[in-house]
């Protein structure tokens, strides 16, 4: 990464801002995966009342203005806030102005992104190599880890790639939830965002913006490339 933002011309404060966003994407990726993994089964599984809410639910943050999701998340997750404090309190864990509640907003806002693309390739799997398995003395989370979960696993690529891609790129909950404090939550939208706004720094946000394509390029390609040799591995 250094050696591509050299060649890009990336000044160290710069440099500062995407080596955080990388972690706060890599977090809140990896953070969300579980949560996401349970949802996406229990709407492409489950039979329960509520099921039709909870898909509206989860999928809320993509038609709500960013704004709003990063102010509910600093009522609800802010020093004050009832889930904040009892965080806070229990557990030593802030989110308010920190980079933890730049992963959070960003896990927010790439969860339901995640959750479609497990949910559609769970729904994908053939039940009837599930049943087999069952047959054969397997139990329900034996099937699910064995059968069901290996023949999902592009879906699950493709919802982890969607996530990150989304948590790098954002703005909008971020700054609301934990403002744009260099070092600390100055992922890199919000640099880009500070250069554009600076005179002069139009030519240092352009070469973020460039950083920032790449990054997204590089993820897609490697997940592609990562899908078709465990696709391949399945169907062989």
């Amino acid at each position: 990464m250094e050696t591509l933002a050299a060649g890009l011309g990336v000044e160290p404060e710069d440099l500062v801002a995407i080596r955080l966003s990388l972690l706060v994407a890599s977090v809140a990726t990896l953070a969300s995966l579980p949560f996401a993994v349970l949802v996406a089964l229990a709407l492409a599984r489950g039979k329960f009342w509520g099921k039709t809410l909870l898909d509206g639910l989860v999928h809320l943050p993509l038609v709500m203005p960013p704004v709003v999701t990063g102010y509910l998340l600093l009522i609800g997750f802010g020093r004050r806030g009832p889930i904040g404090q009892a965080l806070e309190a229990c557990c030593g864990l802030v989110f308010s102005f920190r980079w933890t509640g730049a992963a959070l907003a960003a896990a927010v806002m790439g969860f339901p992104l995640m959750v479609r693309a497990i949910r559609l390739s769970l729904e994908a799997v053939d039940r009837r190599l599930e049943d087999a398995a069952s047959t054969l003395g397997a139990g329900r989370l034996g099937v699910f880890f064995a059968v069901t979960l290996p023949l999902a696993v592009p879906g699950l690529l493709a919802g982890i790639v969607l996530a990150f891609a989304k948590a790098l790129g954002e703005f909008g909950a971020t700054i609301t939830f934990v403002s744009n404090i260099p070092g600390e939550t100055r992922t890199l939208p919000a640099a880009i965002y500070t250069l554009t706004q600076t005179p002069g720094g139009d030519d240092a946000a352009l070469r973020l913006v460039l950083v920032s394509i790449a990054l997204s390029l590089a993820a897609l390609i490697a997940s592609e490339i990562l899908a078709r040799r465990l696709a391949g591995r399945i169907d062989g």
